[in-house]
């Protein structure tokens, strides 16, 4: 299976904050591959390095094979990206806009663009520029998938669009992988929506750590162990076994990769009585707040 995207030994940092530090992953064709994190870890700032709209201290990004700073006109047009804002050019109308876009694109779907925009209920000849930040999110992902990309990167697409449009785009997006040879790199807020439509997740974490895996793995691997908050918790920290603590009420509740047994061990391990933990079973959105933290 051929890779999309490589990243490899990338470095970045502002001023003496580290973003990343020698991180590498690849994104293979044919998948959706969500990119999640808490703000600030570097997930806008990352796709501005992959579209060669930031360098990079050191490392190698390719899209394509190609170095994101020298993509040649032919493999841009193979690209749909979406950065977080939706911006647009919002003194152009409904029609201006699509035959602007249209001429850049060898595999233009106009059809595409106004069954997206037709839902609008809204006059071609409307400016960009007057509508909401929903209706320009819907203008602007029409356009996105009217370019028919190979490879589509959606930074944020959830941005303003309510829950009626935000399922509309995901029918759209399910139609727009099914042959399997079109790529996806998404970031979003709404995790929920990312369980419905990604194969793997890539997890930015503070500092710099990075875990790729399946999201099927993910969601088998990852485990939330509860049990009552009887005893102090002060032994206890978050190390290569417990990746996350949280307490609520009289109840405590532990992350970990590892199996039942062998976290109950290592809490024993810290002079802390755990005998009636148990694992619960977590939406993607609580496994991602319990990696990365409530705040």
């Amino acid at each position: 299976m051929k890779n999309v995207i490589e990243i490899e030994r990338l470095t970045h940092r502002y001023g003496k904050r580290i973003i990343y530090e020698d991180m590498n992953f690849a994104v293979p064709q044919g998948k959706v591959v969500g990119l999640l994190g808490k703000n600030g870890v570097g997930k806008t700032t990352l796709i501005k390095i992959l579209m060669g709209f930031l360098r990079p201290e050191s490392g190698v990004c390719r899209i394509f094979g190609e170095n994101p700073h020298n993509l040649s006109p032919a493999t841009r047009a193979r690209i749909g990206l979406l950065f977080e804002g939706h911006l647009a050019y919002e003194f152009m109308t409904i029609s201006q806009i699509e035959r602007f876009y249209s001429a850049f694109y060898p595999s233009w779907n106009r059809d595409i663009y106004f069954d997206l925009v037709d839902r609008l209920k809204l006059p071609y000849s409307h400016k960009i520029g007057n509508m909401s930040c929903g209706q320009r999110s819907q203008v602007v992902l029409g356009l996105i998938f009217a370019q028919n990309p190979d490879l589509m990167i959606l930074d944020d697409y959830s941005m303003g669009l309510d829950a009626g449009y935000r399922r509309l785009f995901l029918d759209y997006l399910s139609e727009y992988v099914k042959d399997g040879t079109k790529t996806v790199f998404v970031t979003s807020h709404v995790i929920q929506d990312m369980e419905k439509i990604v194969d793997e997740v890539i997890f930015l974490l503070r500092g710099g750590e990075i875990i790729q895996t399946s999201l099927s793995e993910f969601m088998s691997d990852f485990r939330q162990y509860n049990f009552e908050k009887n005893i102090t918790l002060e032994k206890l920290e978050t190390d290569k076994i417990i990746r996350n603590i949280d307490t609520y009420g009289k109840s405590a509740c532990v992350y970990s990769f590892e199996s039942k047994e062998k976290v109950l061990g290592h809490i024993r391990g810290k002079g802390i009585d755990a005998n009636n933990i148990q694992p619960v079973s977590m939406t993607l959105e609580d496994a991602f707040i319990g990696l990365t933290g409530k705040y």
